[in-house]
């Protein structure tokens, strides 16, 4: 096992599984379709079948892997649907969040965005696309988190699990990247002067482009028809 590997090595082994096969679907190691072979996976690793197995299960729940009778767990298949379907319920959690967040705004929490908002430039500017979607996240949840409201989050958690495949396909256009950036420095600055409808509308805004750009990427005939 790398250094690397065993250094982000959470406590247990079923976490440390799950976050590794999380990572191999999101970077692209494990591609949509692809056979999730159990045993070369335990191997590599150095785990037992059992907490695969269960990591298999919750990745199964967010929609990350399939099951298929007889033939095992695949990664699964990227759709226009199911990114759509998620990323509206994202929309109505988010908003809620996001105005419960501007008006309670803990102490700090604008400056920790300005902060964030560097590694996801940094990473941008890089072309690391792992790097840009981990600080994306972790700019988003910043924000989201503010709002105090642990229940709502879990939710929104669990839609952003589902969708870490798409937002690293996006994320791999300069363009793309480029766009976040300039869409995450106009939520800061609605934060800022405390708007609240503003930060909304900013967000909005930047979960609707990368849901334009994907529909391009997942079903292009479908976009040029329309």
């Amino acid at each position: 096992m790398s250094s690397a590997v065993r250094k982000r090595r959470p406590q247990t082994v079923q976490q440390f599984v799950l976050e590794e096969l999380r990572r191999a679907i999101t970077s692209g190691d494990l591609k949509p379709g692809d056979p999730i072979r159990q045993e070369a996976l335990a191997a590599r690793f150095e785990v037992s079948r059992v907490p695969l197995r269960e990591a298999l299960k919750a990745l199964e729940a967010e929609g990350l892997v399939v099951h298929h009778v007889h033939r095992g767990y695949f990664v699964a298949e990227l759709s226009v649907e199911d990114l759509e379907e998620i990323y509206r319920i994202r929309e109505l959690l988010e908003t809620e969040a996001v105005r419960t967040a501007v008006r309670r705004m803990p102490e700090g929490t604008v400056g920790a965005l300005e902060r964030i908002q560097q590694q996801v430039e940094r990473a941008a500017e890089e072309g690391d696309v792992a790097a840009m979607a981990e600080a994306n996240r972790l700019f988003h949840f910043t924000l989201i988190e503010a709002s105090g409201m642990p229940r709502l989050i879990r939710l929104i958690t669990s839609l952003w699990d589902a969708t870490d495949a798409y937002r690293s396909l996006y994320y791999t256009e300069p363009p793309h990247r480029q766009q976040a950036v300039e869409e995450h420095r106009a939520v800061i600055s609605a934060l800022g002067r405390g708007d609240e409808d503003a930060a909304v509308h900013r967000l909005d805004q930047h979960r609707a482009h990368a849901v334009a750009a994907l529909r391009k990427v997942l079903a292009p005939e479908v976009d040029e028809r329309d």
